[in-house]
């Protein structure tokens, strides 16, 4: 029944329950915790898929009758029968493919990332101007100034950061001509919370777990919202430099500009709710710890029942 169960609980926080949180509202005013809430929700739901194979692989291979394991998986059909002995090595089977998926997926995305946001850092820091250029940039709080900000000459107002170890904020020459004073601080201040938060990382994270559940169980829920939730925590970053209102115009200004894949913008689809939120009701503080709480408890069983078969199994061993 333990197989059955985190067989069970792993589709249901790989499907059903991320789509119920999607589609809640509070989130939006207690992101981190929310964040947190949707790290533990994907952990939890590969901790499950591996304690059911854990749970699995200790049936199929039953200790005989001198005490050691079964050479066979087969020689478990007379005791289990062949239905349930079928749907016991499909997921078995299921488990292992999931396993290695994930540790694939999670190579090929960060292989990937890295590599395409290292030809678009050489792009920008080849036609890119810095902040040097600009003596207005040059006055920004010592936060917020590096020698990593670099000004592309694009009409289009666009703000973006590249992560990794040598970042890079870009703005374009019509950001800075469009934005005032405050609002480019605004902006640049999302950008670094971006980069101090190493937000990428979280991304990624969600992106690897997707891709390593199969087609008909996974699905966007997640990485969608938790791409809004990491704006919303920069947002807040920015507010607490500038306040709502320049932050605000600064966001409606680059909402239209297009950046490359793997950069996290200031802009994008997601602009109108974050403008809205701004104006809106504040962060609560039990919201946040009831996310945490929740986060905490999502956690516990499939961690402890993943940790359990191991811990019972090296006991054996060293009393032997």
């Amino acid at each position: 029944m333990s197989a059955v169960a985190f067989t069970i609980i792993a589709l249901l926080l790989s499907g059903p329950v991320p789509a119920v949180l999607a589609r809640s509202r509070w989130p939006m005013r207690a992101p981190r915790a929310a964040i947190v809430l949707w790290q533990a929700i994907a952990s939890a739901a590969v901790l499950s898929a591996f304690s059911a194979g854990i749970a699995i692989a200790l049936r199929l291979f039953q200790p005989g009758p001198d005490g050691r394991p079964t050479a066979t998986v087969t020689s478990s059909i007379a005791t289990l029968g062949w239905p349930l002995w079928t749907v016991y090595v499909v997921v078995f089977a299921l488990t292992l493919v999931i396993g290695a998926r994930l540790i694939l997926s999670i190579l090929k995305v960060a292989v990937a990332t890295r590599r395409r946001r290292a030809h678009h850092r050489m792009v920008v820091d080849l036609v890119g101007a810095s902040q040097d250029s600009l003596p207005r940039l040059c006055q920004q709080p010592r936060p917020l100034a590096n020698d990593g900000l670099r000004i592309l000459d694009v009409a289009e107002p666009l703000a973006y950061c590249l992560p990794g170890v040598r970042s890079r904020v870009v703005v374009s020459e019509g950001a800075v001509k469009t934005l005032s004073d405050r609002e480019m601080t605004a902006i640049l201040a999302h950008e670094h919370a971006h980069l101090r938060a190493r937000h990428d990382l979280v991304l990624e994270m969600f992106t690897a777990v997707r891709a390593a559940f199969p087609r008909w169980v996974r699905s966007t829920n997640a990485l969608t919202a938790v791409r809004l939730l990491i704006e919303l925590l920069a947002d807040d970053a920015a507010v607490r430099t500038t306040g709502p209102r320049p932050l605000a115009r600064a966001l409606v200004t680059c909402a239209s500009g297009h950046t490359p894949r793997g950069a996290l913008a200031a802009g994008g689809p997601s602009t109108l709710v974050r403008v809205r939120r701004l104006g809106g009701e504040p962060n609560s503080r039990i919201l946040a710890a009831a996310a945490y709480g929740a986060a905490a408890a999502v956690l516990f069983v499939p961690t402890v029942a993943l940790a359990v078969p191991w811990l019972t199994e090296l006991h054996r061993l060293f009393l032997a």
